[in-house]
């Protein structure tokens, strides 16, 4: 039979801000082993975050004081449970009272993962939306050609004049192949 451990993470955006309230809710929790990163949400380097998650072990739980301080998204905060819950993992979340070891508590998952399914397909429909309004209006639609025909026209000139593709590239700050494909594009 496995025993059972709390393991916590605590996550601050700037080190201006401390760690302390995090830590002591964690201890207060039963947390036996508390992971730390100071970052923002949005990045994706978290070495705190990726140590604990490498350290649970089946029958684990890994707990946050609050939702946010684990996922940088409601779509990344469920694929991060929903990855824990495959490995026999638990989750709790001490401020919104989410637990995964329990029904309650894996309910609550599955409706934060139908939200966040829902936030997905809204974010879709947004785009294409958008995007079709700007090919009505006839406004260009994509990435920024790379080199504008000023800039092609360059190209062509210094090449026949003689220097070399890479040397071209460098001087116009984009890459060989980018170099290539619009010429040929041009032709």
């Amino acid at each position: 039979m496995t025993s059972t451990s709390y393991r916590g993470y605590a996550r601050v955006s700037t080190g201006e801000q401390t760690l302390n309230a995090q830590k002591d809710a964690l201890r207060a929790a039963g947390c036996v082993e508390i992971f730390s990163d100071v970052a923002s949400g949005a990045s994706t380097d978290r070495g705190g975050l990726e140590a604990i998650l490498a350290a649970l072990q089946p029958a684990d739980t890994l707990v946050v004081a609050r939702l946010d301080r684990l996922g940088r998204s409601m779509p990344h905060l469920v694929a991060t449970i929903a990855a824990l819950e495959a490995r026999g993992v638990g989750f709790k979340s001490l401020a919104e009272s989410i637990d995964t070891t329990s029904a309650a508590g894996r309910l609550v998952l599955h409706i934060f993962a139908s939200l966040a399914d829902f936030e997905r397909e809204v974010i879709r429909e947004r785009t294409r939306d958008a995007l079709a309004a700007k090919k009505r209006r006839g406004e260009p639609v994509g990435r920024r050609k790379a080199l504008s025909p000023s800039r092609l026209s360059a190209a062509r000139q210094m090449l026949e004049g003689g220097l070399g593709a890479a040397h071209v590239s460098r001087v116009l700050k984009v890459g060989r192949s980018t170099l290539y494909r619009a010429l040929a594009a041009s032709v």
